[in-house]
Parts: C-alpha cells; structure tokens; sequence
C-alpha cells in the first residue's frame, strides 16, 4: 500500500510541475537546513519548524541550551536539579530518546546511555549560530533516534576582519562564567575559535532544608576552519570538547549525598567536503565524523550512607559517513539521493556494594552496524510544494526497515494562508544496552516504531510582521520497550501523544518583538488498560511561553514567561510506586543590555523574579530567584 501510495503522490507532483509557470515568491526568507537537510525557504516547508536565531540567543542570555529549548511549542524540558544536572527533552510528549540531537548534522545521542538519549546538561551556547527543531518522524531522512523529531544546534564561523571578543558573567550562588572567542578570514581561510568557562556553587540537587548545595563547573572548547579551493568546492572542519563535573543526589526525598560526584567528557570531529558541478545542476557533499562521550560517578561511603558505594563507568563512540548528492535536474524540482552509516560502539561496568551485598555488572566492548539509503523530492509549483521521500536502513543486530514520509504545503494569496500537512514514520534501533546488557538485554529485539501526522495554518499580517499559527498533531508508537516477567526486555509496549501547538510572533513593531505559543499535549500509555487514561510522567498537558524584547537604540529589554501545567511523577521510593502530583508554575525572567561603546556591551538578567517554588521532577531541586550580570568586549 505504501508503495503505491508514493508513486501516485509522486506522478501527480510531476504533472503539476509540467504545468507550472511560476516560482512561488514570498517576502519571508529565513532558512532552515534541517527540515530537508538542504537549505529551504522555512515558507516552503509544511513541517513544523521552530528556530532559535541568534538574536534571541543573545536576547535571552542563557549560557546553556536546555534554557532556550524552554520556549519552543510542543517541547517540555526534564531536569534532574540544577545547573549542569542531567537533561533531557520531550518532543510532543514523546520519550527523550525519539530525539535526535545534532551538532552541525552530525549526530551526538550518546551510543553508551540506556537508550541512546542525548544529555543537554552540559551544552553551552557561546559557539552556537542558531538551533533548528523539527516535530513529527523524521526518521525518512535522519533514521533512527529521530521517530520524534530532530534538534539540530548549528555552530558559528569565521567571517570578516580578523577579531576578539571577551566575555564574563556573574551572580547568584556563587556562579561565574568567562569566554573568549577569535574569529576571521586569513588568506583564504576562514575560523573561529572558543574556550569558555563556567563554575557555580548551585543549588541541592535534591529539594530540602538544610541540604548541601551540588556544585558544578565546565569547561568548553570549539575549533571551526573553512577553506574555499574555489567558488565550487570547498572544506570545513570542527572540533568541540567539553568536560564536566556535577555533583549528585540520591533520587529521593531524604537523598543528599555529600560525596556523589560525576564527571563527563566528550569530543566530537567533523570533516566536511561541499563540491557544486554542471553549472549547479549536482550538489554533492561528504562527510564523515567522530563522537566520544565517556562518564564515570563514583558515591563513596560517607556518615549518612555507611553502606552505600557505586562506581558507573561508560565509555561510547560513533563513527559516522554521510553522502548527499542534490540533483536540480528540472526548474523548481530538486531529488535529493544519500547514504550514510554509522558505527556505534560502547562499554561500561557498575560496581557497587550495599546493605544486600556486592553487585557488578560488566558490558564488554560492543558495536552495531546501520547504513542506510534515502532519496526524497522535493517540488514547488506557484503556490505549491511539497516533499516526498523513502528510506530503507539495515541494521546488522535487527534486520532492515523502511520508513518513509510525505509533507504539502499550499499558499492561499487572496488572505495570505498558508495550509499545510505532513504524514511520516520512523523507527529507533535498539541502543547497544537493550542489546547486551547481561542482566536486562535481549538480542532479538526489533526496533521501536512511530508513525505520525499533523495538519495546520499559518496566518500572516500586515505584511508578514505578524504570524499566526495553529496545528494539531498525533503521533502512535508501537514495539516500545518494556520488560517480561524475567526483567528481559521485550517489545511490548505502546503509546499515542496528541494535541495542539499554537504560536504567535509579532516582528520588529516600534522596537517590540513578540513571540508567544500554547501547547495541548495528551499523551498516553495504551499498552496498559488500567492507565490508558492517564497522562504520561513528567509531560504537562498544558504549556505556554512568551517572548517579548524591546529594543530602542543602545539599549534592549526582554521579558521572558513560561508557564508549565500540572503534570504527574512517580515516587519509586515506595512499594508499590506511587503517582504524584507536580503542581503547575509560572517562571517569569527579565533581562537587559547597553551598548556603552561600539566595543562594550554590559547586562544583566533576574531569573524566577517571583522565587516560585515548583519541580520538574518529583523531588529534585530547581533555582530560586537569581540575579546575573556581565559585560561583552569586541575588539
């Protein structure tokens, strides 16, 4: 059925484009890279696409990305206390581990965790240009991790005059943060390079009087060059390294521990060769790259846990390929053709010793195999365009699987609409721990499934300064992962989200800009009879978020709201595990800047203005009200 369904879809797009007799031209501009891998007008895109620019990055003036992806719709943010704790997202209500993470296209979920998620605790923003994210199954393009939707974080370059900036921030709880950058074009080569660090007594980890405060520091390095052999050829290269420590609670109520540390570092290299030929008709760019990610927690014996010790050491790398040709055979038609695979490897092994003795668990060094081919096409006829394409992956633990995905838009003049809609599957592999582990892994297991559509509008005023958005989603899992009687996992599990994402933006009114959206996500176990009904953890079913910055002159002001609804957590302190419930909250942030001279910018920032007490998760920690300020000098 699939097959046909694509090749009608596919003959009647061609039909349409014989008939075309314009381009469709609007005055909207801003580009995405990740909804199609390849530069498109966000115009042209039916996917839902939110995009994190520069200027909000630095309107915000959050030093890590999990503080940004809090205003973005139908994404709720997971925090296991304060800064530099584990993070992880949920993407329209689905698991943290249907995301896939990239860094400039290269992915970093991290192949030694559980589940192949991403941790964002420790990602700075300082060498970040913009973050893209797509909702819905991506996986037609992106193959496994991305059931759910893609997060991609774009980096910097060096342009322009060779340069030097400093930056240092300081405030509440001991924190502190300095940065240096240099960036330029030196005979032909072009590069920018960053080190920053950031330290902070923070808060307990674990919410309590009198408990100790968790402290936390990181250190961030980046290297990018480019160097252009000629108008149609050239190469980049980067490299980013960041080292933690954070340390850790128990996780539960009376759980502060005084000597839980963990320590995280990873690095990540990326090559890349951009070649255009025949005048622009093939594109053609290759890539390969390398992502190490290694932690160790070490909890000693102390006076409150005299017979408590562990030691978790995981070690994980990923060697990845990936080559895209885009052929421009026929005006307004672009057919996009790749294969890429990707080498992951990982090991790990967990001491510890308690009150019902020695336990070990040693996961030697294991590595899996996945290649997959993919082509897609992608036509704009006037009004109309849309994207159609199919992707076959093999796996050399499962076997092989398709996914494949379609996604029209079409642009209404007389009222200035745009309608659009998309429809897609994805999967995600088993992760190397689902595989081997020796006490819960299973080698037979197939991998997880997802298939998911959304339609929606998006409405534009006064000549495009105003936007308004609205789209409903729904999106099905099946073949999750869960356990049998043995503790063996198995597929069996499934899920459904559904809901609404609605946005507003108002650009560049008298100096005000206004971005605000409201989410409505259900989200539901549905393999379970007993709690089909109930929302899932940790996801609200209400959300929203308000944006707003004035800008008049030297000076700039922003005002930032999040309001988080009630949502529910399980207590796994208690037999048999309890349902709680987190109330909902209300964040409200401010920030300002000055520019004093052409080369000196100072700031400052209050965070919870109202000191809101609330968690995310039952029983960790989150900050109270908190004041920062900085400068930036530009040399």
């Amino acid at each position: 059925m699939k097959k046909y369904l694509l090749t009608t879809i596919y003959c009647f797009s061609q039909l349409l484009l014989i008939a075309q007799t314009d381009t469709l031209k609007s005055e909207l501009t801003q580009i995405t890279v990740s909804a199609n891998k390849y530069e498109t007008n966000l115009f042209n895109t039916a996917s839902s696409v939110s995009i994190i620019t520069q200027e909000q990055i630095q309107a915000k003036q959050s030093h890590s990305v999990i503080d940004l992806l809090n205003d973005v719709p139908g994404l709720t943010i997971s925090q296991q206390g304060g800064t530099g704790k584990l993070s992880s997202v949920f993407l329209r209500g689905a698991n943290s581990n249907f995301v896939l993470v990239m860094i400039d296209n290269v992915e970093v979920n991290n192949p030694a965790s559980s589940n192949n998620s991403y941790d964002f605790s420790a990602l700075q923003v300082d060498d970040i240009e913009r973050i893209e994210i797509v909702r819905g199954p991506q996986s037609t393009l992106y193959g496994s991790e991305a059931s759910a939707g893609v997060i991609n974080i774009l980096t910097k370059s060096g342009i322009g005059k060779p340069s030097f900036s400093f930056s240092g921030e300081g405030g509440s709880n001991n924190f502190y943060k300095g940065s240096f950058t240099s960036k330029g074009v030196v005979s032909g080569l072009s590069y920018l390079a960053n080190f920053s660090r950031l330290q902070t007594d923070a808060i307990s980890s674990i919410s309590g009087i009198n408990f100790e405060t968790d402290a936390y520091y990181n250190n961030s390095g980046f290297v990018k060059l480019g160097y252009d052999f000629s108008e149609n050829l050239n190469l980049n290269f980067a490299y980013k390294y960041i080292e933690s420590e954070a340390d850790l609670d128990q996780a539960e109520k009376n759980g502060d521990d005084p000597n839980y540390i963990s320590d995280l570092e990873s690095h990540l290299f990326n090559l890349n060769l951009n070649g255009t030929f025949f005048n622009g008709i093939w594109e053609s760019s290759i890539r390969g790259s390398y992502f190490q990610s290694k932690s160790n927690a070490v909890d000693k014996i102390d006076a409150f846990h005299p017979s408590t010790l562990s030691d978790a050491k995981y070690f994980g790398k990923r060697v990845s390929f990936d080559w895209q040709n885009n052929f421009k055979l026929i005006n307004n038609n672009l057919i996009t053709i790749g294969i890429n695979s990707k080498n992951d490897i990982a090991q790990s092994n967990y001491y510890s010793e308690s009150m019902w003795g020695p336990f070990e668990s040693v996961l030697p060094e294991e590595r899996i195999l996945t290649t997959g081919i993919y082509v897609q096409d992608f036509i704009t006829i006037n009004n109309f365009s849309a994207t159609v394409g199919y992707r076959f992956d093999n796996n050399e633990k499962f076997g092989s699987v398709s996914t494949f995905r379609i996604a029209p838009m079409y642009f209404i003049e007389d009222t200035k609409t745009k309608i659009k809609g998309t429809y897609g599957t994805g999967f995600k592999a088993p992760s190397i721990y689902n595989l081997f582990d020796p006490l819960t892994g299973n080698i037979e297991l197939k991998p997880e499934e997802s298939a998911g559509w959304d339609f929606g509008f998006d409405q534009f005023l006064l000549n495009d300064k105003i936007m308004i958005g609205v789209t409903y989603f729904n999106m099905e899992f099946t073949n999750m992962l869960g356990f049998d009687e043995n503790f063996k996992s198995v597929n069996i599990n499934k899920a459904e989200t559904k809901g609404i994402e609605t946005s507003f933006t108002l650009q560049n009114i008298f100096g005000f800009t206004v971005s605000a959206n409201y989410t409505f996500n259900e989200t539901f176990d549905i393999s379970n009879k007993e709690i089909a009904d109930q929302q899932l953890i940790r996801r609200p079913k209400h959300q929203f978020a308000i944006s707003s910055n004035y800008k008049y002159d030297k000076l700039n002001l922003g005002l930032f709201i999040n309001h988080s609804g009630e949502k529910f957590d399980n207590d796994f302190s208690t037999f048999p595990t309890e349902r709680i419930v987190l109330k909902s909250y209300t964040l409200v942030n401010l920030t300002s800047s000055y520019s004093l001279t052409e080369y000196l910018t100072i700031y400052g920032r209050l965070e919870n203005m109202f000191d809101t007490k609330y968690e995310d998760i039952l029983y960790y920690g989150t900050l109270g009200r908190s004041a920062y300020f900085g400068f930036e000098l530009n040399l």
